[in-house]
């Protein structure tokens, strides 16, 4: 079927279009990268290998499937001087816990984020689940990623020309997850204090789930859900009602928001799936986006210092 142009979110089109030689999204300005622990990251056990791409499989999506990551960073890109509003987002790719798609839901997150003046960080937390993690629950190390992430950037904040009260996370199904799980376990650190970047707050000031997974699971005791209170942090959620990673998650999430007083929009889009990140397309979900950027601009988190 051909896609209508008209369609599509014009942002969206020029963000895709720069980079249509190469299949890939890059961010608009230039990118460092940073270790997210000193030394060895805490609590690995066993070995998966060394850290690779998958291979393309005939048939699908095309995406790059990054797995088997023992070395955690955060990749920092930033936008152009002239629109950055001082505004941080640490953006978790999805994966099940098994990759991360580090393309469609990192790289070309941390674009669409430079467009609008706000500093993209692509965090890369260890996948797969390592060695012991039962099947039906999450990894804890890869909260350890996120909770020191935000608190390493927040330490840094200055050195990164970023306001250390606007920086969010952002995360896509399983990343989702471990969004919702950061904006509600800042309370108590997964892992002991290694330097003093683990002095300052691992609380997100605010968090966007995108078809986040696992938060429909009553058994789960970690499950962020139960863990909504006055403290949690504003979000915005994103879903497609076909999506076979059920929409409960984002409803069961929205509604623990809204009990608690806690600042929360919510989209439910009648078609999309799964994995649809910010790729055009003909199903409304590709507005969601734009709908993010309102909600950001009337948060005042789009606002540069001193406005």
């Amino acid at each position: 079927m051909r896609r209508r142009a008209a369609a599509f979110p014009c942002f969206v089109l020029a963000i895709l279009s720069g980079c249509a030689a190469t299949g890939r999204v890059l961010a608009d300005g230039p990118s460092s990268t940073m270790d997210v622990w000193p030394g060895k990251a805490p609590g690995e056990a066993g070995t998966i290998g060394d850290e690779h791409f998958l291979p393309q499989k005939s048939g699908e999506k095309e995406v790059q499937r990054l797995t088997n990551i023992t070395h955690p960073t955060l990749t920092i890109h930033r936008p152009a001087r002239d629109r950055d509003t001082g505004a941080s987002v640490i953006i978790a790719p999805g994966g099940g816990y098994h990759i991360l798609a580090w393309d469609l839901e990192g790289e070309e997150i941390a674009s669409w984020l430079n467009s609008i003046g706000v500093t993209g960080i692509v965090l890369k937390y260890r996948v797969p689940r390592r060695e012991g993690t039962p099947n039906d629950r999450p990894p804890a190390q890869a909260l350890m990623d996120a909770q020191r992430a935000v608190s390493l950037v927040r330490s840094k904040a200055g050195g990164l020309g970023i306001d250390p009260k606007r920086i969010g996370i952002l995360g896509f199904s399983a990343g989702g997850h471990l969004s919702a799980w950061t904006a509600t376990h800042f309370d108590e650190r997964t892992y002991p204090a290694v330097d003093e970047a683990d002095k300052v707050s691992c609380r997100p000031d605010f968090a966007v789930l995108v078809y986040p997974a696992y938060l429909d699971r009553q058994d789960d005791p970690a499950n962020p859900v139960s863990h909504v209170g006055s403290t949690t942090p504003p979000m915005f959620l994103a879903h497609a009602a076909d999506d076979s990673v059920t929409c409960k998650s984002s409803l069961n999430m929205f509604q623990a928001l809204r009990a608690a007083k806690v600042p929360a929009e919510l989209h439910i889009y009648s078609t999309g799936g799964h994995g649809f990140g910010l790729r055009a397309s003909e199903d409304p979900c590709s507005t969601w986006p734009k709908r993010c950027e309102d909600w950001m601009r009337r948060s005042g988190l789009l606002k540069p210092p001193g406005r």
